[in-house]
């Protein structure tokens, strides 16, 4: 069956569950991996005596026989190996002909399998409401927690969702009274469990679907790039929320000059780890092209590149701090380039130039430089992605270059 695939924080918290091939919500999970005390829950609720029958309870067969067919009142006597075969070859059972089958079935698996093979391949199988379907995607789901941890309450919670999974899933009436049966069995077939005292009081209540957690969309979405199940990551979940926040909290108040998005990314100099990634403002914003992922997304690189371009007419002796250029409107060719103010400045120090970032100036000069000249600097610092030189001409200098 296919997987779900997980993405995990540092701390091993759920920041992203996908849906299997299938559209169903499915994790694989080792029998090891899973609770004993929710194997042993399934166990006690679906089938006591797994480990001692062939496949099929031939002393329960006959008793829901006799029930159904004589006393008319309907009862089930599958077995796990039995639910099992009907979850995998989707036999209808019933009917008397597809019962038949679905025993000669179980047989088969018995047969060719190992208890412990069935057992897992059932729990990861079960239906556990809706498209979900396992105690692996049913514990993250509904508990947000890995199947290794889940409680006792929790195990009696999940183990009554087979047999009416599309109630009981909503965790109402019809899941409440099963689970305090299932809870009342538990205590009085283990009556010296320390963990029965206040069982019946302490229900446990899932949470909703739709509650899945999908922190770090823009990070997530590319981890998922990798073709692994389970994908463990660096971010801390507080420090990812505590980014998100400062985000928010800086857009707004910055609107009014007109900015509503930005980015961040935060690295762990020590290590290099992405601690925290955000690529937007608001994933959910299609004003602000929210899904659009800001940290990775090609941009120009505008004045960055203009500190180089001073350094290079330096070193070529073109120009000394104090050399006096114009910053006036000027057409180099077809490209008539203006100042980010709309404005002018006329006559300014190549000191001042850079520093107040005038784009007439750093054009000019850049039309000045020989070798190497801008174009040819970055080639030399082995800047990846470039196209040919005439594809930038002189408006490399202010940062056409994306």
């Amino acid at each position: 069956m296919p997987s779900s695939r997980e993405v995990l924080a540092a701390d091993g918290s759920l920041m992203r569950l996908t849906l299997a091939t299938d559209g169903q919500y499915r994790l694989w999970q080792d029998l090891e991996d899973i609770s004993p005390i929710m194997i042993k829950v399934m166990l006690l609720k679906e089938d006591r005596y797994f480990y001692y029958h062939p496949g099929v309870n031939p002393v329960a067969l006959v008793r829901a026989m006799l029930a159904t067919y004589v006393g008319g009142d309907r009862q089930g006597a599958s077995t796990l190996t039995m639910q099992l075969v009907r979850r995998v070859y989707a036999i209808n059972s019933r009917t008397v002909s597809g019962k038949l089958e679905q025993i000669l079935a179980a047989f088969w698996l018995e047969a060719r399998y190992s208890k412990h093979e069935l057992l897992e391949a059932y729990l990861n199988l079960a239906p556990m409401g809706g498209n979900i379907e396992g105690v692996g995607a049913a514990s993250q789901i509904y508990f947000h927690k890995i199947a290794g941890e889940l409680s006792l309450s929790e195990a009696l919670s999940l183990a009554v969702m087979p047999q009416s999974p599309a109630r009981r899933a909503r965790f109402q009436a019809d899941f409440q009274a099963a689970r305090d049966r299932l809870a009342l069995f538990w205590q009085q077939t283990y009556p010296d469990d320390p963990r029965n005292q206040g069982l019946l009081v302490l229900t446990a209540l899932g949470a909703e679907r739709n509650e899945l957690p999908f922190k770090a969309p823009h990070f997530t979405r590319r981890q998922l790039r990798q073709d692994a199940t389970i994908i463990h990551t660096t971010i801390e979940p507080k420090l990812q929320t505590l980014l998100e926040l400062r985000i928010r909290q800086y857009v707004a108040g910055k609107r009014h000059l007109g900015v509503n998005n930005a980015t961040a990314l935060l690295i762990d100099t020590r290590d290099q780890a992405i601690k925290a990634w955000v690529g937007s403002a608001d994933f959910f914003n299609p004003m602000i092209y929210g899904q659009v992922d800001g940290v990775v997304a090609r941009r120009s690189p505008g004045s960055t590149l203009k500190p180089f371009l001073y350094a290079l007419g330096l070193d070529q002796g073109i120009i000394h701090p104090q050399s006096i250029i114009k910053d006036a409107p000027t057409a180099f060719g077809s490209f008539e380039p203006e100042n980010f103010d709309h404005r002018f400045t006329g006559p300014i120090s190549a000191h001042d130039a850079l520093i107040k970032s005038r784009n007439l100036p750093a054009v000019w000069l850049a039309g000045q430089l020989t070798r190497p000249n801008l174009y040819g600097f970055l080639r030399q610092a082995q800047i990846l992605g470039l196209r040919g030189e005439s594809h930038y001409g002189l408006a490399l200098a202010l940062g056409g270059a994306s």
